[in-house]
């Protein structure tokens, strides 16, 4: 295993970050794990020497918090581990069991504490924007998390990049916390974020640890053309029906080519190639197979060369903006 800084933070992470939203329960969606089918992943993740585990209240309704820290705790010492959650998305339909007000947030970060099982996380995150609470708010909230011990670090989900530098600006103008990292959309066939969010990231020594690496599994073929998706998750995941297009297929075809050519799997070229962009330091893998966490753990081995990596960029056509909802 690799260990690199988040971003220009002093803390060292594995290179690759297991998502921890496949492991809950599948009442909340069908592909997840329980947490018995779970724990082996937790255990070869540790067994592989990967540090970084990412979750989220909403997965699987604070199950997947229960889970992950449940597992962590029986597989490893909790200095040498990097863990990561976020806050935003609705728990309930109580009016403010959401969002990013002050009164969530600090609902939220014992909420999710109880559940990890810590006294504090590596990594808070705001999940989404919030239209409805004002940024001085937030910063601050999220800063007094900071300065109680609870987080160590703060960091930021998908959203334009505009607000992104307005957020860094109003937390350096007050003297609060500024965001680490920025946990984006980013993969082979979305690349939207190299236009502005990337090069702020760069400028500004942000980590990045992007979400969906593998497209939601359409960079390793689980959505073959003119087919139907060939696993759960391809079949019931509504959302990544919606997020790639027809042409994408072409981007499919060059990274079969070149993963043919080396004797390997789509996913290891695709995940090699997204951990050699600037400014990224850990994709989030997500893996409800074994062999998919393999592939993650391979990857690392893979170095493309220039040309393969212009291979894989040529086909690429650009997209209307998704993720940021």
């Amino acid at each position: 295993m690799e260990y690199v800084r988040l971003g220009s933070t002093g803390m060292k992470v594995s290179r690759i970050c297991l998502g921890c939203m496949t492991y809950g329960t599948p009442a909340w969606r069908e592909w997840v794990l329980n947490e018995e089918a779970s724990r082996p992943f937790f255990k070869r993740a540790i067994e592989a020497g990967i540090t970084f585990f990412d979750t989220a209240d909403m997965y699987s309704l604070g199950v997947s918090e229960e889970v992950t820290g449940r597992a962590l705790a029986d597989l490893a010492k909790r200095d040498d581990l990097v863990i990561a959650t976020k806050v935003y998305q609705p728990m309930s339909d109580r009016p403010n069991d959401r969002g990013l007000s002050r009164k969530h947030i600090m609902a939220s970060i014992d909420g999710s504490l109880r559940r990890l099982g810590t006294d504090y996380v590596d990594l808070y995150q705001t999940h989404r924007w919030d239209n409805e609470t004002p940024i001085e708010e937030t910063m601050e909230a999220l800063h007094d998390v900071v300065k109680a011990g609870k987080a160590r670090y703060i960091g930021a989900s998908s959203m334009w990049a505009w607000q992104f530098a307005k957020a860094q600006h109003v937390a350096e103008r007050h003297g609060w916390t500024r965001f680490s990292t920025m946990q984006n959309h980013y993969n082979l066939v979305y690349r939207e974020e190299e236009r502005e969010m990337i090069p702020l990231c760069v400028d500004q020594g942000v980590g990045m640890i992007p979400w969906s690496p593998l497209a939601r599994g359409f960079l390793t073929g689980n959505r073959p053309k003119g087919a139907a998706p060939t696993t759960v998750r391809g079949r019931s995941d509504t959302i990544s029906h919606a997020m790639y297009n027809e042409g994408d297929y072409v981007v499919v075809e060059r990274l079969g080519e070149i993963a043919a050519a080396r004797g390997v799997s789509p996913a290891q070229v695709a995940l090699a190639w997204l951990m050699s962009r600037p400014a990224v330091s850990a994709p989030i893998i997500g893996a409800s197979k074994m062999y998919q966490l393999e592939e993650a753990i391979a990857s690392l081995d893979v170095s493309l060369s220039a040309e393969e990596i212009a291979s894989l960029e040529e086909p690429y056509t650009p997209h209307t903006v998704r993720g940021h909802a």
